[in-house]
Formats: structure tokens, sequence, C-alpha cells
């Protein structure tokens, strides 16, 4: 239980034995005989309500008129009329000359009842419900409405005495002002009621302020009800509790209305700061507060000094989107905020972790005596990682890349330190290294980079693409059986691009999905061709991108292709790679729906992914590829040699296909078919070549030993 709710409690508890002990000592209590000093005492309470009430309107009418809200304002207005009303009482009721020869104190006492009754009313009203902000111009109306009933309020009592002199003067024992005052008293219950249950929310402290205010009212209005009051000194004890409760309806009213906005406000700036400078994600600083933090270091470093070396470093997990493609993007923020965790448990002093976005984390190394110690700082970094991360309750072994750029030498500004540190990581990943330290050659390849991309996203509708077919052989007669389409862009000025240049572009702008589906769509007219040409049928293999495999349509695409074209499904081989099989669930449904079509799978490039082989036997795959790679050194290296006999061996025990890349040589043959490989391709039996070549080399001259 907080702390405020705990003294609205105690405060309930302390008013009700405090009423109690005054009407068992009350005899002992009763100053009714010193009506001096009752009325000393009287005055002095009765200052101090109306100037507590007083304080009320001032706080929120005469001060800090820039922060208007409709409760302040509304409060502001109600006790300038309440605390007028106690003060022509309290000056009545204890018999200052003029005002007491002018309203009695029978009198007075309505007057009371009336500034109790409206305060009740009013606090029922204004705190029990949400106060919006409101216009100056509001302030001003509600002023105007505000003298306008505290004048016909005063004149309705003035004239009110004249026409109903009876009803005033005997308000001690008038009946209908006991209902009055039992009214007044269930008011102010009914307003602690509607303020502390209309929701379940947890309330405010200075709401809780509020309902003791009213409690110590409500004890008050108590002292002033003819059936309970034994004498004038319940009347002090009762202007005593109202003192009592306009102090904390004071304090409840400055809290609400002026302190609490201001500390609400205050946590919203912080808010909206801490936002503008860390990952949400992650929590980590972001690359705003990065830039700060290097303009900083460099303003504080002294060039001429060796030990002022700085450095910028730049991380990029490795595969990062093949992950998150694969396991979803709660997968892949997971996996962000393992990696955060991760190296910021190895932060030491003078060194910070950024969150750069995406997969992309920066490193910053203040203070560093030498280049040499940066990249020992760096590869401790990247040896994080050497251990896998449990993911989806499965061991992942990742990796990261690291491009690092050293201060001074690498740049003069944030900017540029914090670009060509993540220039060099991406040169990292391009060459397949772990650590690059920028050097501004990196920097035109970048600018070549992205011209090359804009180039790409022209080259379709350019008509710059076009494939060329590498045929698929059965090692054991060397009759053809197959082909591989390979997509070749040839570039209007810089001649042949490599596919190791422009397809991981085009996977990263996404313009593989169109670029992959004009080759699927142009290897099957092209086989379809063939067999209309009176050639024997055979099967054409398309590589699948991850995002084209990722595509919930994929199935239906590639249905109405085939249907377009007229092409027999059994003639076209899918190729995918195992990283797309990572979210096994997803990939198994995806994979169903394309074997409805009646296609052929296989999974390229097998053994260098992610591997799992106790799933392997459930997926609805036809063939695996043993990458190039093992098949390579498979006659040097023991190793590949037992890589490409374990695989040999795991399928046929499947009951799966192998076909083997990359065969170069008549040794390379012969071992692999020893190992019952059952299919080959590679530049032993020809490089890729474009259709006409093809068809002349390969589907003619099998015609030709083709029965008539």
């Amino acid at each position: 239980m907080r702390q405020e709710e705990k003294k609205t409690i105690r405060a309930a508890i302390l008013g009700a034995l405090l009423f109690l002990l005054i009407q068992i000592f009350h005899s002992s209590l009763n100053l009714d005989e010193d009506w001096s000093l009752l009325a000393a005492l009287y005055l002095i309470a009765g200052c101090c309500s109306v100037a507590f009430g007083f304080a009320i309107f001032a706080q929120g009418w005469l001060f800090f008129s820039n922060r208007l809200s409709k409760a302040r304002l509304y409060a502001s207005a109600l006790f300038l009329g309440v605390c007028i009303f106690d003060f022509l009482h309290t000056l009545s009721f204890v018999g200052i000359p003029w005002i007491s020869s002018y309203i009695s104190s029978d009198e007075s006492l309505w007057l009371l009842t009336s500034s109790r009754l409206a305060s009740a009313l009013g606090i029922l009203f204004i705190f029990s419900r949400k106060a919006p902000a409101v216009s100056y111009s509001h302030k001003s109306r509600l002023f105007r409405v505000s003298l306008v009933l505290i004048v016909l309020s005063l004149s309705v009592f003035f004239f009110g005495r004249t026409i109903f002199p009876q009803l005033l003067t005997d308000a001690g024992e008038s009946t209908l002002k006991q209902i009055v005052d039992i009214a007044v008293l269930i008011l102010y219950l009914i307003g602690v009621v509607a303020i502390l249950f209309p929701d379940k929310q947890e309330k405010s402290a200075s709401l809780l302020i509020i309902i003791r205010s009213l409690i110590f009212f409500a004890l008050g209005q108590t002292f002033y009800m003819y059936p309970l009051h034994l004498g004038d000194v319940d009347y002090l004890f009762g202007m005593i509790c109202g003192v009592v409760a306009y102090y904390f309806l004071l304090t409840g009213v400055y809290r609400l209305t002026i302190e609490e906005p201001y500390h609400e406000k205050q946590q919203i700036e912080a808010r909206i700061n801490y936002l503008a400078f860390h990952d949400d994600l992650t929590g980590l600083p972001n690359r705003r507060r990065l830039m700060q933090r290097v303009e900083e270091m460099i303003k504080n470093t002294n060039k001429d000094e060796a030990r002022s070396l700085s450095a910028v470093a730049i991380l990029n997990i490795n595969h990062f989107k093949n992950i998150n493609d694969s396991l979803g993007h709660f997968a892949g923020d997971l996996l962000l905020q393992m990696v955060s965790q991760r190296i910021s448990s190895e932060v030491k002093s003078h060194e910070e972790l950024f969150s750069m976005g995406a997969d992309e984390f920066a490193f910053l190394m203040k203070e560093k005596a030498s280049l040499e110690d940066s990249l020992v700082r760096a590869r401790e970094l990247l040896g994080l990682f050497e251990t896998p991360v449990n993911l989806e309750s499965s061991e992942y072994h990742i990796s990261l890349s690291l491009g690092l750029s050293i201060y001074p030498g690498d740049g003069e500004t944030a900017e540029q330190l914090i670009q060509n540190a993540d220039t060099a990581v991406h040169n990292a990943k391009e060459q397949g290294v772990d650590i690059r330290r920028y050097i501004p050659a990196m920097q035109m390849k970048a600018k070549e980079r992205l011209k090359l991309e804009n180039d790409l996203r022209r080259a379709l509708e350019r008509d710059e693409f076009y494939l060329v077919y590498q045929p698929q052989v059965q090692l054991e007669t060397e009759e053809i059986v197959g082909m591989e389409a390979l997509l070749r862009w040839n570039h209007p000025k810089r001649g042949l691009v490599s596919p190791a240049d422009f397809i991981p572009i085009a996977e990263e702008s996404g313009l593989i999905v169109p670029i992959g589906e004009w080759v699927l769509r142009t290897a099957c007219l092209q086989n379809k061709k063939w067999q209309e040409a009176g050639y024997r049928p055979i099967c054409v293999s398309i590589n699948l991108s991850m995002r084209q495999f990722l595509q919930p349509n994929l199935a239906g695409k590639i249905g109405s292709i085939l249907s377009e074209i007229g092409l027999d499904p059994s003639y076209v081989d899918l190729e995918i790679t195992e990283s797309m099989t990572l979210d096994k669930e997803t990939a198994f449904e995806q994979l169903k729906r394309l074997k409805e079509l009646g296609v052929f799978i296989s999974i390229d490039d097998f053994g260098t992914g992610y591997s799992s082989l106790h799933y392997l036997k459930n997926m609805p795959i036809d063939r695996l590829k043993i990458d190039r790679s093992f098949v390579a050194e498979v006659m040097e290296d023991s190793n590949n040699a037992a890589i490409v006999s374990t695989i040999t061996s795991m399928a046929h025990h499947l009951k799966l296909k192998v076909t083997a890349e990359g065969v170069e040589n008549q040794e390379q043959l012969q071992f692999l078919r020893q190992q019952r490989c059952h299919e080959g391709q590679g530049f032993l039996f020809s490089k890729p070549i474009r259709a006409a070549e093809f068809e002349v080399s390969f589907l003619q001259s099998s015609m030709l030993g083709m029965p008539h």
C-alpha cells in the first residue's frame, strides 16, 4: 500500500476517534461558561479557514495563470464564494460589532450551512471527473459568472431573512436546518465515494489528500448537527475540523492542478528525451547519442598526443536477414537484445556501446594506446559470439563483422568517423572477413555499389538480363538429365557484371523478387520451347531467394506461370538453401504447397548452412546438392571427402537424390561415382552457356542418339 493511502486511512480513523473522544469527555471540555475564550478561539479558527479558502482561490486564480485546468479554475471560483460566506459567519457568530448587530448568531449558522453545502456540491462536481485544460477566455467568463452567483446568493440570504424571519432566527431547532445539515454530511461522504471508486485505477496522491479533506469536512459537519450538538464548544471543534479540511484541500488542489501536471510534464519530457537518444528495443544509446559522444571525444582529444588515439567500431550481425525472415521478427528482436546484452556485459571504462538500428551496433573505444590495441579489443568483441545463442529453444551460431575507423586519421568529424566505420564493416562483409579498418578506397567502392544498385533497378525494364544453362549429368552414364538456369547481367557500360556483385545487392534491396520471377518465367518458357521443338524433355533447376521463398502466395504465382506457359511441373526443380528452413513450420508449409504443384525441390549448397538433420527427413524435398567447396578439394582434404561421403550416404538412406556441384576433373568424378553420387554438374561437363549453344551442344546431340 502506498504512503498516501496509509495516511488517508489513518486520517479517517483519527477523525472518528477524535469525534468519539470529544463526545465522551464533552463535559470537561465545555467552555460555554467562558464565552470570551470560546469566541476568541472560534475567531482564530474561522480566520484560518477563510485564509485557507482564499489561498485556494489565489493559487488557482492569481498565480500560474499560464497553466489552466478546469478543476483548478472551478475550485478557485467556488472557494472565493465559500470563504466570503465563512468570513461573514465567523464575524457575526463571535459578535463582532456592527456585523453581529446586522446578522444574528442563528442567522450566521445558515451562512455556514450554505458555504458547507456549496463546498460539498462543488467538490463532488469538480473532483469526481477528469479536468481538461481550458483557455484564458474561459477563466474570464467563469470569473464574471462567479461574481454574479456570489452576489445573488448573498441577496437571497438577506432578502430571505425578511421574508422568512422565523426560519433563520431559530436555526438551532429548525427542522429544515437539520435536514440540510444531514444532506451536507451525506454529500461529503458521497464525494469520498465518487472520487475513490469510479474506476479501478490507482488514485493519485493529490486525490487522496482531497479525500482526507472531505473526511474532516464531514467530521466538522457532525459537530454542527443539532441531534449531536451539546454546547457552543461543538461549534469550535467543528470550525477546527474545517480548518484541517481547508488545509488538506489547499494542499490537494495545489498538487492536483499545479504540482502533478508539472511533474507529469517533466516525466513526458524526460521520456521524449530518452526516446530521442536511446533505442527502444535494446535500451542502448542510439545513433544521435553516438554523434554527440564522438563530437565530445574529438573536442577533448589532443591530436599531438599518441595516447589519445580513439576508435569507432561498427558491428553488423552476419546473415541477420535470413534469421529474421525465417524465424520471424519477434525472434529477430530477441536476437538483437541478446547480442546487445552480451556485448554490454563486457564494456570497460572508456568504452561505450550504441545501437545503430536494424542489426548494427557501434562501439566507441577511447584512449587506446595504438591501432593494435583497438584491433585486439575488436577481436575480443567478436570472440564473445564463439558460443551459440539460445533462440526459440534451439542453439544458433552467429557471427559479427566489424568495421573500424580511427581518430585522428580516418575522419575529422563525428559524421565522417561513423560513416567510414560503417563503410568498413560493409567492406568486411563483402570480402568475407571479420574485421576491416577503413581505407579511402572503400569509399569509392561504396559509391560504386550505390550506383550499381541504381542501375540494377532499371536493368529489368531495359532487358539487360539473360540466362545461361549448365547441364546436370548422370554420373554413371554421363547422360544429360537436367540443367540449371543461371542469371547473368550484361550492363550497357560495365559489360558483364558478376553475379557475386549484383545478387547480394538485389537481395538487400528487395529487387530479387521481381528478378527471380523473371528468371522463373524465362527458364520455364525456354524449356517449353525446347520440348515443342521435339527435344527430349529434361528438368530445369531454378534458384529461389529467401525473399521469394517467404512470399505467402509463392505457390500460386508459380502455378499461374506454369499454367500460362503450359509446362508440366515435373520438369521444374526449385532450389532453396538450408537457411530458408530455419523456421521449420513455415518452411514445411511452403514446401508442402510447392510440392502439391508437382515440382521437384532441391536443397542447394547443402552442408554450408544451418544444418538440422533431425527434421530433414520430414521435409518434402527430392534432392541434395553438395556445395562446390567440398567437391573442389575432395581429393586433397580428407575432411571434405568425409563430408561428401556422409552427405551421399545420408541421402541414400533418406531416399533422396544427390547432385555434386563444381565437378572439374576425372579424379573428382571417379570419387563421386564410388560414393554412388547420382548426378553432377561442373566445368568437367560444361561451363554455363547461352540457350542457343546449349541447344546445339546438348539437346541436338542427345537427339542423334535417340532411336527413330
